[in-house]
């Protein structure tokens, strides 16, 4: 919003009146907006806290069920731990994105579209898993259809009305780019569809899984918001695109305060969700900031990278399919104590906040590995 009123006194002040205006001037810097993002997000939350906890305390009874067959702790210290925290993440995250960015960027609208819809889905899953107070709430098979139908949509407006820039390939829209090959392309055409829905869905899912103990999941979803936002700003500049051989996307630098309103609504959600968690995010908040982590991707033509900033993720998902997959052909022989992962070394004997923060560590040096791509090329 603070961008438009920019624009507009910009363009309708040709005597220079503008300068007697220092916060406008100060509105036209991504970097300076990117920070306002994430202070607001963080504010917005921090006016919600402990009122909006208590009501959704009172409104769920026994919070958030706990699964029987899990950490044997888990059920006496965790039970009726209210959910859906969710809603406090997407309340400071869309309110630091509408006042910091360009509402006139396709970009931002297509990632808030894959957030929001996502976390309505969420918000859906949490309510029935409240009410009837079971793990199982939406099918497993209806999240996936309304998940790769949100992310099919999103991924045909970001190919159909993206950006093409005269010096990239035509085909760049409908193309996987790979990290330190500064030409490598594979275009997909219209399979890309199908690739970006999987990407999406996917990360949302990944992020779904790791979200198991309390602060696991916020805090390497803003390390890996962090990373790409750096990854937005260059791609989306020119010079620096340039500098640094990766392909060039006209706009998607306006992803920077989307992300740095996703760091400021995780790190205001910390607060109450640092061990002993006083609030979960729920399928809300994971499934909506996963899908929100790989629409970016998408939009910066970045989707490989992702892989490696996320890894820790992906390592979360990739235990819970190894699981699955092993016990069915082995006729319920497990590889793992207990899938996903984290709870394996919880299995072991390790604290929660010793896998916590081990798993912090992990997915900052994985983000490190990514960000080091835009300059091996």
């Amino acid at each position: 919003m603070f961008y438009l009123l920019y624009s507009h006194f910009a363009q309708g002040d040709p005597s220079g009146m503008m300068h007697y205006v220092p916060f406008l001037n100060l509105v036209k810097y991504l970097t300076f907006r990117t920070g306002m993002a994430l202070v607001t997000a963080q504010i917005v939350i921090g006016l919600m806290g402990s009122r909006f906890i208590d009501w959704m305390r009172a409104k769920q009874g026994r919070g958030q069920p706990i699964r029987k067959d899990g950490i044997e702790r888990h059920i006496i210290e965790k039970a009726g731990t209210p959910t859906m925290g969710g809603f406090m993440i997407l309340a400071g995250l869309s309110v630091g994105t509408l006042l910091w960015a360009d509402l006139k960027n396709l970009y931002v609208w297509v990632v808030l579209f894959v957030t929001m819809g996502f976390g309505v889905l969420g918000f859906l899953d949490d309510y029935a898993k409240v009410t009837k107070q079971t793990s199982a709430g939406v099918s497993s098979q209806a999240k996936l259809v309304i998940q790769f139908l949100i992310a099919g949509i999103a991924v045909v407006i970001l190919m159909r009305f993206g950006a093409h820039p005269a010096n990239e390939p035509a085909t760049l829209s409908t193309s996987v780019a790979f990290p330190v090959l500064k030409n490598a392309l594979i275009n997909l055409g219209w399979f890309y569809i199908a690739f970006g829905a999987i990407t999406i869905a996917g990360f949302s899912n990944a992020v779904n899984l790791t979200d198991g103990l309390d602060g696991l999941a916020i805090v390497p979803v803003m390390i890996a918001s962090a990373a790409f936002g750096v990854i937005s700003y260059v791609v989306g500049n020119f010079v620096f695109a340039q500098y640094l051989q990766v392909h060039f996307v006209p706009g998607v630098g306006e992803l920077a305060p989307f992300c740095g309103a996703m760091i400021g609504a995780g790190l205001g959600f910390l607060w109450y969700n640092a061990p002993p968690a006083k609030i979960f995010m729920g399928d809300t908040g994971s499934l909506a900031l996963g899908g929100a982590l790989g629409t970016m991707a998408v939009a910066a033509k970045h989707e490989i990278v992702l892989g490696i900033v996320g890894g820790l993720f992906v390592i979360e998902a990739l235990s819970v399919m190894i699981q699955v997959g092993y016990f069915k052909i082995s006729g319920g022989k497990r590889i793992f104590l207990m899938a996903p992962i984290h709870h394996h070394f919880e299995k072991l004997g390790w604290k929660e906040s010793t896998v916590v923060i081990r798993f912090w560590i992990v997915s900052f040096v994985l983000a490190l590995v990514g960000l080091a791509t835009l300059k091996l090329r």
